[in-house]
């Protein structure tokens, strides 16, 4: 994406959202890692429902910061409705409260070829857990996850 002059690129981070909180804080704290690896100043996390801040609430504080553009980042792995209709609708709400503001939706993870590595990288670390090579990721911390299960012998039918 190129810059205009004068162009401040605010972007949003954005979830579905979830009723647990623990959930909506890992958000934001990608939302600070987006942040520590992007060249934008602005980085602000959403969730496009059940929790706050909601879209219009990151989308105002990007403009209230100085954002001249938001690029809304969907935090999803494949496109579907979400992505194609519900996010466009929300973040076109959300700027109707900032005349001149220009805004894009970007693409959802898809198939980017860094995704294959994070799966890649995942399930290594899950396997070393079950093994107890190495601790518990940031997902499972406390709840005792990615322990190997064997299934049980039966008969076959």
């Amino acid at each position: 994406m190129q810059r205009a002059q004068n162009e401040e690129i605010g972007l949003v981070v954005v979830d579905h959202g979830s009723r647990r909180a623990e959930s909506n804080e890992m958000l934001e704290r990608m939302a600070v890692m987006v942040a520590e690896a992007v060249p934008y100043g602005i980085v602000e996390p959403a969730h496009m429902e059940l929790a706050e801040p909601s879209i219009q609430t990151a989308f105002d504080t990007c403009v209230e910061r100085g954002a001249t553009t938001v690029v809304v980042a969907p935090y999803f792995l494949l496109p579907g409705k979400h992505w194609t209709e519900d996010i466009p609708a929300l973040v076109a709400a959300a700027a109707a409260r900032h005349p001149g503001v220009s805004y894009l939706v970007a693409a959802p993870f898809g198939l980017h070829p860094l995704m294959a590595e994070v799966v890649g990288a995942r399930a290594a670390h899950c396997i070393a857990h079950a093994r107890g090579e190495a601790a518990e990721c940031e997902v499972c911390a406390g709840r005792g996850g990615c322990r190997m299960q064997v299934a049980p012998a039966t008969a076959a039918a």
